[in-house]
């Protein structure tokens, strides 16, 4: 049993285990501790997103109480599931100021997770959506490139990425997110993705879609063949000498908000 199943499975059974209740409200009260002294300050003591350092950063804190989440294993429009959350908290996401929070426990992890559930109640209303399949990805990946290059072009990606996949594509200027926010495509020439530095992280990306932004779900739009071999192309537009380079002491890569890892480290001195 890993990990993961083995907290959710404890958390399960504190619930029924009699005095079940105090044991999973002990959960709980670990999570907001826990989220009070490492998350609140980007993304708010009421999960708004709306921290006193949320105004510093460029890419804005996640509001959690909007039920908007990009990265999910999920189909657009539903919630993402436990263990979506955990891999966003525990990988962070690149070219933002949220870094991983791998200085936490497994534990704490989990337990902020269940906390922060706690500010949409569509978490207790909805049954937890069937997260969509991940094939493995095909042994002859690489020869799918050209295949993949003219999918790009024929569902319109270059419109918003361009095409040479920088993200400079003819709408790009024009995109806004769900709160008008400008919304620039992603550059797919840069490495790491936000969502994740494998090709199912990417294959993820193009059938759930990212919530609140003008990026759909290419679920039953593309066939499986398809989807993988747009991820063999989009995967091949950044050569290993263009990989970004790591930052701060190889501590962040380039182009990320050096004032999110800043304000990590002062938040967990007390300043």
């Amino acid at each position: 049993m890993t990990h993961t199943k083995a907290f959710l499975l404890s958390l399960l059974l504190c619930l029924t285990a009699p005095g079940g209740l105090l044991a999973a409200e002990g959960v709980l009260a670990k999570g907001e501790q826990i989220y009070l002294e490492n998350c609140a300050v980007c993304h708010g003591e009421k999960g708004d997103g709306q921290g006193p350092q949320a105004y510093r950063l460029q890419n804005k804190p996640q509001n959690f109480r909007l039920g908007l989440f990009k990265f999910r294993s999920t189909p657009s429009g539903t919630l993402p599931l436990d263990v979506d959350l955990f891999r966003t908290l525990s990988r962070g996401v690149p070219g933002t100021a949220m870094i991983p929070q791998t200085y936490l426990s497994e534990d704490e992890r989990w337990a902020i997770i269940q906390y922060l559930k706690g500010f949409l109640d569509r978490f207790i209303e909805e049954n937890p959506a069937r997260p969509i399949p991940i094939p493995p990805a095909p042994s002859n990946l690489s020869s799918l490139v050209e295949q993949g290059k003219q999918i790009y072009k024929d569902a319109g990606c270059d419109t918003c990425h361009g095409e040479q996949g920088r993200g400079d594509g003819s709408a790009a200027e024009d995109l806004k997110d769900t709160w008008g926010r400008p919304a620039r495509p992603a550059d797919l020439t840069q490495r790491p993705f936000k969502s994740g530095p494998f090709p199912q992280d990417l294959y993820r990306t193009l059938v759930t879609g990212l919530d609140g932004t003008p990026m759909p779900s290419y679920q039953g739009v593309l066939s499986e063949e398809e989807l993988w071999a747009l991820v063999a192309y989009m995967d091949s537009l950044a050569a290993s000498e263009q990989r970004r380079t790591r930052g701060m002491m190889g501590m962040m890569g380039a182009g990320e908000e050096p004032l999110g890892r800043m304000i990590e480290m002062m938040n967990r001195m007390g300043m």
